[in-house]
């Protein structure tokens, strides 16, 4: 029995296969670090392509966007595009809306301690940050899944409201002046990707998130006083984070009310519009997009671009049938906790497992330039093995 024909059968809604795959292409890119680009392109320093893709392995240094940027955003758009299945599936149970809620609220604080223990692996006590990918999404998701329950026009309405109040904060809060001291929050004075004039509001570790940071997690306790982030992420980021599962949330809803159809035309014009609005407010100076802080304009040009990756996961799976070659990442993005947890616990421990019974010669035989690439590699193909046997047994981690 096909899964349409079996979901059609219980009550319950079909997996989407463009949704998986997406999952876990943003899934591939995250583990995927382990391969290096940017060790091979020291080694190969004139190589255009080896400099292409160490680029997009890497997060730019500020404004911008490179495919490693994609991730979070990626992964958090599919949050929301999930949700409005999730809720339908356990509707189709018989759960009420409180029993939903609780377990919403369950799952939003397994996902912020999670992340929590997986910022602490090797510190001497718990690490409370609360800006990596599964903490920022924990602290909206119970929001996400309240505003599911409300017509488009009030979530477009609160989506507004999340960006430009965001917008309005950072603008009201004073910009660095021109005796700031840099040094202090751990900038270079000559730094080359500070913005100048209005757009300074939004410079690295001076900014309304750094404050409010400096003020936060030193309630907390902490082995030494926070001062500021090396990368310049802020807590306060969860905010718009809150906007990009909004995004992923309509789109989630327009999959489920165009069905059969798949609306990939509106997918193509909702990204589009959505990166040229934010591309007008970054060189406007009213805005940028930046991902560290994760910016309003950042909230519309990223999920602009999650919606392209849809569209075109849609049209090549759905609409043309392309299906075969996408086996790969479906695998993974059935299992993206688990392929989350793998990337974060155990690259360690394959490493060095892989060095104590083959040795190092072996990932050089194609010269030691590439050597972290065929490491990088052979990790690889055993994280996807792992996911795969999961796969085949049925067995999938769900929060």
């Amino acid at each position: 029995m096909k899964s349409a024909d079996r979901a059609a059968a219980t009550g319950l809604p079909a997996r989407n296969l463009a949704v998986d795959a997406y999952r876990g292409l943003v899934m591939l890119l995250m583990m995927g670090e382990v391969m290096q680009w940017a060790a091979v392109y020291k080694a190969y320093p004139t190589s255009l392509f080896w400099r292409i893709l160490a680029f997009n392995q890497t997060h730019v240094e500020w404004a911008g966007m490179g495919l490693h940027d994609t991730i979070q955003p990626g992964f958090t758009f599919l949050v929301g595009v999930a949700l409005p299945y999730s809720i339908a599936a356990r509707t189709a149970k018989g759960q009420s809306f409180k029993r939903q809620l609780v377990h919403t609220i369950w799952r939003s604080l397994v996902l912020i301690f999670l992340g929590f223990f997986l910022r602490s692996t090797g510190a001497s006590q718990t690490y409370f940050t609360f800006e990596d990918t599964l903490t920022q999404i924990g602290l909206g998701f119970t929001f996400a899944f309240m505003l599911a329950h409300c017509r488009p026009r009030v979530q477009w309405t609160a989506l507004g409201v999340i960006l430009f109040g965001y917008w309005l904060a950072w603008a009201l809060y004073t910009a660095p002046g021109a005796d700031f001291n840099w040094a202090a929050v751990g900038v270079p004075a000559n730094w080359p990707y500070n913005f100048h004039g209005f757009a300074a509001h939004w410079n690295k570790n001076s900014n309304l998130g750094q404050a409010f940071d400096v003020w936060f997690l030193n309630l907390l306790p902490r082995a030494s006083r926070f001062v500021y982030n090396k990368g310049g992420y802020v807590t306060l980021s969860f905010i718009p984070t809150l906007g990009t599962m909004l995004l992923g949330l309509r789109a989630g809803e327009w999959f489920r009310s165009s069905a059969p159809k798949i609306p990939i035309k509106r997918f193509v014009v909702a990204g589009l519009v959505l990166m040229a609005v934010a591309a007008l407010l970054h060189y406007a100076g009213v805005c940028p997009i930046v991902k560290r802080i994760w910016t309003p304009s950042w909230t519309l040009f990223s999920g602009g671009v999650c919606f392209l990756f849809l569209a075109a996961f849609s049209w090549v799976l759905d609409v043309k049938g392309y299906r075969t070659w996408a086996f790969p990442m479906v695998v993974v993005g059935m299992n993206s906790i688990a392929a989350y947890l793998m990337a974060h616990l155990w690259e360690e421990f394959i490493v060095n497992s892989l060095h104590i019974h083959l040795g190092y010669s072996v990932f050089a035989i194609f010269g030691k330039g590439l050597e972290p690439l065929m490491l990088g590699i052979a990790v690889m193909l055993i994280y996807w093995g792992i996911l795969y046997r999961m796969y085949r047994r049925k067995i999938f981690l769900r929060i």
